[in-house]
C-alpha cells in the first residue's frame, strides 16, 4: 500500500481535529453546566443583566484577570493572585478555592462536584462573554 493512501486521509483528519475542538461545548454540556450553576446563583450572576452582589458577576470570566471587576470588593488575596482565568484555573478554583487562592472569601469548595460537573460548569461560564 503506497504511503500516500494512508498519509492523505491522516492529513485531512489532522486538519479537521482542531476545527472540531473550536466547535465549543454541546447543548447537553451547557444545560448540565447551567444546572450546576444553580447552586452558584446564591452569590453570582451571568447574562445580560448580571451585576455583582455578594459575589462578582461572572460574564467574561475566561480571560479576565482575577480580582479586577470594578464593581466588586475582592479580597486582597484575590487581587494579588495574578491569575488570568482559563478553563484549567477555573476548574481548580471551583474544586478547591483555598488551595488556588489562599485567603480568598469564596466559601464553596465544589460541594462534591466531580470532574465532569466542574467541566460542565466551566463550559457554561465560558459561554458568557464580557459585557461591553
Amino acid at each position: 500500500m503506497p504511503l500516500s493512501r494512508i498519509a492523505r486521509p491522516l492529513g485531512l483528519l489532522l486538519l479537521f481535529v482542531p476545527v472540531l475542538a473550536l466547535a465549543g461545548p454541546s447543548a447537553e454540556q451547557l444545560a448540565a453546566g447551567q444546572a450546576a450553576f444553580a447552586t452558584c446563583t446564591r452569590c453570582h450572576r451571568v447574562g445580560p443583566e448580571a451585576r455583582s452582589g455578594y459575589g462578582p458577576q461572572l460574564n467574561g470570566i475566561v480571560g479576565r484577570r482575577a480580582g479586577t471587576l470594578p464593581d466588586f470588593n475582592y479580597s486582597a488575596a484575590m487581587k494579588r493572585s495574578g491569575i488570568v482565568w482559563d478553563a484549567r484555573s477555573l476548574a481548580a478554583f471551583i474544586r478547591n478555592p483555598d488551595q488556588v487562592v489562599p485567603g480568598n472569601r469564596m466559601r464553596f469548595a465544589s460541594w462534591g462536584y466531580d470532574d465532569r460537573k466542574i467541566a460542565d460548569l466551566v463550559a457554561y461560564l465560558a459561554s458568557f462573554p464580557a459585557e461591553r
